[in-house]
């Protein structure tokens, strides 16, 4: 019977990881449309494409048996979060383009040590220790790298750059696997999904707080914030300005008290 709860779980999980990795399908239309990425960051899609990469690989036969359900889902994942990471790269602006591929640089270096080491190093239980290790903390980078987008909305009480579905698709999918994970007694797949389930929880609660509030930008927070400084800086002139016109009525006024006893001397004489 429990194997059988894993299974369901198993596939359940492969239908709503699908759902998650194509929520983004309408962000990277817009991107596509608007020819730009605007606020949007590509930091999640290079993280998700480095988990998918390190649990598709643990869940293969020679490293983690009786895992095949997480290789399915996630090589698939990784074809998907590839795609978007090139059109993310493409439209990107170009310093954000740079960092992007450095990131990308890095999230291909990682995977492609995790695999030399485990095929020429590690046997056994040792292999499956090591990429669940890899796997896991990474899992974990993946669910916390939309913090940043989450800060986003905290700062512009605006859900405009955290998309319902995506968070939506967060929490179940971490759901999902981490009741997997507890069933078959993997601590490599129950730990990483248990945090995941419990950010994308977070972003649900955040999207209820701030869904009706339209915010502002960054990009106009920036403005008045610059307006406001504008403004001070008048103030500070004016200010300045009437200081001075008193300090010159003051200078005025002994210049004439210290001609006055002259103009009288000249007058008596006359």
């Amino acid at each position: 019977m429990e194997h059988i709860a894993r299974f369901f779980f198993g596939v359940s999980g492969n239908v709503i990881a699908l759902f998650l990795f194509l929520s983004p399908v309408v962000t990277f239309w817009r991107i596509i449309r608007k020819r730009s990425t605007e606020d949007f960051s590509g930091v999640p899609y290079n993280m998700t494409l480095l988990n998918c990469l390190l649990s598709a690989w643990y869940g293969l036969p020679f490293v983690s048996p009786n895992n095949i359900l997480v290789t399915t889902i996630n090589g698939t994942g990784s074809v998907i979060e590839a795609i978007y990471v090139v059109i993310f790269l493409i439209f990107a602006e170009r310093k954000t383009r740079v960092k992007m591929m450095g990131l990308l640089g890095l999230v291909t270096s990682i995977f492609t040590m995790v695999v030399l080491v485990s095929l020429l190093a590690l046997h056994g239980q040792g292999r499956k220790l090591f990429c669940g290790l890899a796997a896991t903390i990474f899992s974990i980078c993946m669910y916390a790298s939309p913090l940043s987008i989450m800060r986003l909305v905290i700062k512009t009480k605006s859900v405009e750059f955290m998309p319902f579905l995506l968070s939506l698709s967060v929490f179940l999918c971490g759901t999902s696997w981490f009741i997997y994970g507890l069933l078959g007694r993997d601590p490599f797949i129950a730990i990483p999904n248990g945090c995941g389930s419990f950010l994308g929880l977070m972003q649900l609660i955040l999207y209820a707080i701030y869904r009706n509030h339209k915010g502002a930008t960054p990009a106009a927070a920036g403005k008045g914030a610059a307006d406001d400084e504008v403004e001070d800086a008048k103030k500070a002139a004016a200010a300045l300005e009437m200081a001075d016109a008193k300090t010159n009525k003051v200078a005025d006024t002994v210049a004439d008290d210290g001609n006055k006893p002259a103009d009288d001397k000249v007058a008596s004489q006359v």
